[in-house]
């Protein structure tokens, strides 16, 4: 059961954002521009879910919540301890998603404080095990993905990915700067070539000792999917970047901000960004009141606006407290 065997190259992917691609978001991208595209959620932490508290337990699950428009998609999950990853995986298949992403490349200091997101880089055997516990509790119901980076105070690419690659995921997605680099230099696509290269390398390798040798051919014999990610302005962006460096695909993710139409490339007029603003606010509302705070949706505000001249109603917008508030601002702009 790998949907991405099924998906038309080059494969487009929606960035996993923090209090950006949460179920309200997303619903709104998918309604307005789904076509051939994987979403992935916001990451969760595996350990929460399986060690929280019930009502800590519940806010974990609401970042997993998701609307059948919005497949393929991908559950991410952050952890140190395999012995978690499993029973993540296993919740999400229960769930019902089509894949499960493990985050080995977030910076987020609270994160790496636990031994998870970017600093298992630091530890290629933890990191290993963890991938197969994900199997494990994915019992091959769901593919397993790995999103990491190019390693961690330097470029390591040349060791560190085919440590993951020995596992086998269906997919990486990397992002083409260190954790050092964080975001403050532009993503070196060139190494997303060499990716690939590395992953050619070690498959036909594994080929070659393989018993199915015989029987099937290179082109047959399964491979990880390579997706590179990093500085993608929009998909046509991505499609260059996948033919030039031969990724299999590409990840977008703050090219989305305020462009629910992304994926459909289309270019709304700004009746219909209010408009989609209005209907991205009530349903933020209606899914997390009281649960996430509405500041949130003050920083889609500051993107659905951003290339529209309304200084005045970005004002406006910015200090409200409610959808309510939200919609009788727009609508008496617009009246």
């Amino acid at each position: 059961m790998n949907f991405w065997n099924e998906m038309k190259k080059p494969i487009l992917c929606l960035a996993p954002m923090s209090d950006v691609t949460d179920a309200a978001f997303r619903f709104i991208i998918a309604k307005y521009s789904k076509s051939n595209y994987v979403t992935y959620t916001e990451f969760v932490s595996a350990d929460g879910l399986v060690k929280a508290p019930e009502a800590g337990r519940r806010k974990l699950l609401k970042d997993l919540e998701y609307s059948e428009i919005e497949r393929p998609i991908v559950a991410q999950f952050f952890t140190n301890k395999p012995e978690m990853m499993e029973k993540a995986a296993q919740l999400a298949v229960e769930l019902g998603f089509d894949g499960i992403d493990i985050n080995m490349g977030c910076p987020d200091k609270s994160i790496e404080k636990q031994g998870a997101g970017a600093t298992l880089m630091k530890n290629s055997k933890l990191a290993r095990e963890i991938i197969a516990a994900a199997k494990q509790g994915a019992k091959n119901k769901i593919p397993i993905s790995v999103k990491t980076r190019l390693g961690y105070n330097k470029d390591e690419l040349e060791t560190w990915l085919p440590e993951i690659l020995t596992e086998n995921p269906a997919a990486i997605v990397i992002h083409a700067r260190t954790r050092k680099e964080m975001s403050k230099v532009p993503a070196r696509w060139e190494r997303i070539k060499r990716a690939v290269e590395i992953r050619n390398e070690v498959a036909e390798n594994n080929f070659l000792r393989s018993q199915d040798a015989s029987h099937i051919s290179l082109r047959e014999y399964s491979q990880p999917l390579i997706i590179g990610n990093g500085d993608v302005a929009d998909t046509d962006d991505a499609r260059k970047k996948c033919e030039k460096t031969g990724a299999d695909g590409a990840m977008l993710g703050r090219a989305i901000f305020g462009n629910p139409w992304l994926f459909a490339d289309y270019q709304p007029i700004s009746e219909e960004k209010l408009q989609v603003l209005m209907e991205h606010t009530k349903l933020f509302e209606e899914k997390f009141k009281g649960i996430k705070s509405f500041a949130i949706m003050k920083k889609h505000f500051k993107e659905y606006l951003k290339d529209l001249n309304l200084r005045d109603l970005r004002f406006k917008l910015m200090r409200t407290e409610s959808a309510e508030e939200v919609e009788k601002i727009i609508k008496d702009y617009l009246s």
